[in-house]
């Protein structure tokens, strides 16, 4: 967290230092968020000896958090824009407050479809609070420089994704696995997370609105044709930013999430602080995005040389010997950190009036986290870990083509369906 701060004070000029303490308190938000669905990737070994369930069936622990982004992701759009965004975050983390309080008592009564429930409902929780959070910290400053922005937040958040396996490793033990050690400490979480829903609530986060939302705003053209069309289908960009938040947050999802299970089938010491080394990969590339965009590297150009370097990372994977290749997902970390910092603003530009229902509509494209593991835990089933990694080719692939193309695509025909 001090990292993010730091970053947050130094690249800001005396014209922006309004912007400190808004990113501050959003800060914290992301560094909440990333700790909520940083406690899969501990479980995802803890459940199979918990549950005694394959190594797929354990992936349902990210397919049941992320399965809650395509069921809650249109409704968020509506709750930001009637609520706004200070009310919408105190709401968020009264979900997964819920979550977790039921985790626990899944853990009491050791139930996997009441341990999948809970994770649905915080899921849930986690869907408006994306939301809520990337739509703010894009349209809080300068169009151009909104992945810089998003990069500082992403500190915050994979410090404390990784920080969650830190967390729960003082209270559960992967060599000695007990689901009674989960009953307490998410009880615990849960509270506090009550109590942090109040104090979001009275902090002192100023309400912001899109170029385009208000009638009396002065409109770019963009905006200005944005505003004249009546459906959220009629921007291609947005939608094809869609599937490219689906395959990125699937790679990224596989990456930390399966690097600490990875690390218990080769039989490695303190297996659940391996998503460290993704993070401090994700971390690295993070700050060359706060360096670097816009004033050396547009958002375009940043996106392409991450997706390149993806696809050869991959490809070295499944090459080397198991030993080396565990240590090559620290690059796949630096390969994804700039993606969704990168994609999330280019899908959002232009939508003027559309603003916060494309966010939800965007944030519905997190169901990736939830299939691409899935398919890896499968494919790891009938082959290996380290073959299964070849999940991720595609997924660079496509977010290649979008980088290159798909996200310059701002037209498209006035469709007769009003959304």
């Amino acid at each position: 967290m001090r990292l993010c701060l730091s970053l947050i004070s130094d690249n800001m000029n005396n014209s922006q230092r309004t912007l400190v303490r808004p990113l501050l308190i959003i800060g914290a938000m992301y560094a909440i968020l990333g700790f909520s669905i940083g406690i899969n990737a501990f479980f995802i070994p803890f459940v199979q000896q918990a549950f005694n369930i394959s190594t797929a069936m354990s992936y349902l622990i990210m397919t049941a958090t992320f399965a809650a982004y395509v069921v809650f992701g249109i409704p968020t759009g509506t709750i930001i824009k009637k609520i706004g965004y200070k009310s919408g975050i105190s709401v968020s983390f009264l979900l997964i407050a819920v979550g977790f309080l039921v985790i626990g008592y899944a853990a009491s009564i050791s139930s996997f479809a009441l341990f999948l429930l809970a994770l649905f409902v915080s899921g849930m929780g986690q869907t408006l609070l994306t939301s809520a959070v990337n739509s703010y910290v894009t349209i809080l400053g300068p169009p151009e420089s909104a992945a810089s922005r998003i990069c500082m937040m992403g500190i915050c958040d994979k410090v404390f994704f990784a920080g969650a396996s830190l967390i729960l490793a003082s209270f559960l033990q992967l060599s000695r696995v007990r689901l009674a050690d989960v009953i307490t400490p998410f009880y615990l979480i849960g509270c506090l997370l009550i109590l942090l829903a109040v104090i979001s609530y009275f902090s002192p986060l100023p309400e912001l609105k899109a170029n385009g939302e208000d009638e009396s705003d002065a409109l770019s053209p963009m905006s200005v044709s944005a505003n004249a069309k009546t459906s959220i289908f009629q921007f291609p960009h947005l939608l094809l930013g869609v599937l490219a938040i689906f395959f990125d947050v699937g790679v990224e999802i596989i990456a930390l999430g399966s690097i600490n299970d990875y690390a218990t089938i080769l039989h490695l010491p303190a297996p659940e602080n391996y998503v460290w080394y993704t993070v401090a990969g994700m971390v690295a590339g993070y700050i060359v995005g706060v360096t670097l965009i816009p004033k050396v590297l547009s958002q375009n150009t940043a996106l392409l040389l991450c997706t390149v370097l993806g696809i050869v990372t991959t490809m070295g994977i499944v090459l080397v010997p198991a030993g080396m290749s565990i240590y090559l997902i620290t690059i796949l970390g630096l390969s994804n950190s700039l993606l969704w910092p990168a994609i999330f603003p280019l899908a959002l530009a232009d939508l003027g009036k559309f603003t916060k229902r494309g966010s939800s509509i965007l944030v519905m494209g997190i169901i990736g986290g939830a299939i691409l593991p899935l398919i890896y835990g499968y494919v790891a089933d009938i082959s290996s870990h380290q073959l299964a990694y070849l999940v991720c080719l595609p997924s660079y692939v496509f977010i290649l083509y979008y980088a290159i193309i798909g996200s310059k695509i701002r037209t498209n025909p006035v469709l007769p369906v009003v959304y």
